[in-house]
């Protein structure tokens, strides 16, 4: 279990300084909000799951999916909330600023649902 966490996490930070090294190279004018910020909610969030799903597996391994599901929306809630001045109070978001905030979401999701998958798959 803590070996696979901390897989995990050096996974995620590996993908947090690369992903956000290749993002920044790629914008040419500033954002709204700053870019780092996101990527880091989201490294932290997806370990911050991840862990959790581990502990839940490890006690109720039938219910690890709907605990997923549940963290899903609490990770998508807490997004909102916390930039929320980025999302909905800049009426104007440019294509560059969509991006921005839609990939670091995606990309985090996709690594930690291949992973949780995975730990499911293996219980």
């Amino acid at each position: 279990m803590i070996k696979r966490i901390l897989v995990f996490t050096l996974v995620v930070v590996l993908l947090f300084a690369i992903a956000l090294t290749v993002h920044q190279q790629f914008i040419s004018q500033p954002l709204s909000f700053p870019l780092w910020q996101v990527y880091l909610f989201h490294a932290i969030a997806s370990l911050i799951v991840y862990a959790s799903i581990e502990g839940i597996c490890s006690i109720m391994p039938n219910n690890a999916g709907y605990a997923y599901l549940a963290f899903m929306f609490l990770k998508l809630g807490l997004f909102l909330l916390i930039f929320k001045n980025a999302v909905f109070e800049n009426d104007s978001l440019t294509q560059a600023e969509r991006y921005a905030l839609v990939l670091p979401l995606f990309l985090f999701l996709t690594t930690e649902a291949i992973a949780v998958g995975k730990l499911l798959n293996s219980k």
